[in-house]
């Protein structure tokens, strides 16, 4: 048995972070299978794609409030906040059973709109409670085979949903996924952790909201690390949107983005169960400039019009992604006192998450004009700078914290 497997067995033998990691799944299952679903059911009632790509619109655009939704987990205690925002997820979703026509199209952006803000509170509240409940030394663990498990929903959820959704209609994947909330809405009632009351201080609700901003932006571990991720996560946009232009360079049809996004889930996975161990060894800034860099070279090698490349390119890429989000937010549970981990996790994910959207965006925009090789090299080099300054803040930091050398001769 190797020390990654030896090390996943004791995440899972936690009883608190087993049940976490189990909510995470069931949850995910859920939330993927919507995710795919709700696209192609507005597609079909409206016959128009503009309207389907609202849907991805309406669950993002709450993450902008990231830092403001955020501070309510750190206003009521976790395991509570988490049972009762599961179960509202189940119950919002029951209306969309009445979304049968163009209509009605209003009321399931209305649910997604919700499903993302309640999105943002959970995760956040979830980071904190995982950092209270689960052992220091295993919360980089935790977050890898949380990876892995969102990952492993990736490839597995969407085509059910799909089938579902092609056998009984979008209403049934809505019932499916608010079942999904109720059971993890479940599995949090079973979690024993003690929390103590969070403490009620004076002031203003933005001062309270910014000072999570603030302690992120003044931690000198926890600033180069979101901003490299905000930055790769920018890249990993821009890159999202030439996929197809790949498969075309290729000479394949469309559908075989499918096979480079399941090796690209593939290489999550395996990065998702061997980053605790890897985390430890090289901390966090290295772990993440590697990871970036690994992405990077992924990239780049894109421009290269051979099918094992571009295989081994996805698998590169899907590998080195996650290696910088869970140093992310592995340092911000480790970093961040307990009243505050709320809001700096919003924040982080706001600023490490949002610029993947707008990725999306200028990627659509400057594809048809520069051709996709250019970009994925422009993304290549940017990204290689990111994992180099990511990489040189960390040795600067362990420059500044060791000890002054003396020599033999002096005093």
């Amino acid at each position: 048995m190797t020390t990654t497997d030896v090390t996943a067995w004791r995440v899972l033998r936690d009883r608190g972070a087993g049940l976490c990691l189990a909510a995470v799944v069931v949850s995910g299952f859920g939330t993927s299978a919507l995710w795919l679903a709700s696209g192609v059911w507005v597609k079909d009632l409206t016959g128009s794609t503009g309207p389907a790509a609202l849907c991805l619109l309406a669950m993002w655009a709450p993450t902008l409030a990231g830092p403001l939704l955020g501070g309510l987990a750190d206003r009521v205690r976790r395991r509570p906040l988490l049972v009762g925002a599961n179960l509202l997820l189940a119950v919002v979703l029951l209306p969309l059973l009445g979304v049968t026509s163009p209509g009605r199209i209003w009321l399931l952006y209305a649910v997604l709109f919700v499903y993302g803000a309640v999105g943002v509170v959970t995760d956040a509240a979830q980071s904190a409670l995982v950092a209270s409940a689960v052992d220091p030394t295993l919360l980089g663990d935790f977050n890898g085979l949380r990876t892995t498990a969102t990952e492993g929903m990736k490839l597995l959820a969407p085509p059910a949903g799909a089938g579902l959704y092609a056998a009984y209609g979008g209403g049934c994947v809505a019932l499916l996924d608010a079942v999904t909330f109720a059971l993890a809405a479940g599995l949090y009632a079973l979690l024993r952790v003690r929390e103590e009351a969070p403490e009620r201080r004076p002031g203003p609700w933005r001062a309270h909201t910014a000072e999570g901003a603030r302690r992120l932006w003044s931690h000198p571990r926890l600033r180069p690390l979101v901003l490299a991720g905000g930055t790769t996560m920018l890249c990993a946009g821009v890159n999202g949107t030439l996929v197809y232009a790949v498969v075309d360079a290729l000479g394949h049809a469309p559908a075989y983005a499918g096979v480079l996004y399941a090796v690209q889930g593939a290489g999550s996975v395996v990065a998702g169960l061997v980053s605790g161990s890897v985390l430890r060894r090289l901390g966090g800034p290295r772990f993440a400039a590697y990871g970036i860099a690994l992405t990077a070279a992924g990239v780049a090698l894109r421009v290269l019009p051979y099918d094992p490349v571009a295989l081994g390119c996805s698998a590169a890429i899907g590998a080195g992604l996650p290696c910088v989000l869970i140093a992310v937010f592995t340092a911000v549970q480790t970093e961040t006192p307990g009243g505050l981990v709320g809001r700096v996790s919003a924040t982080a994910q706001t600023l490490v998450f949002v610029p993947n959207v707008l990725g999306l965006a200028a990627g659509a925009a400057l594809v048809d004009v520069t051709g996709h090789r250019p970009l994925l090299c422009a993304l290549g080099l940017c990204l290689l700078t990111v994992a180099a300054l990511t990489r040189a803040s960390a040795r600067s930091r362990h420059t500044a914290t060791e000890p002054p050398s003396t020599t033999a001769g002096s005093p």
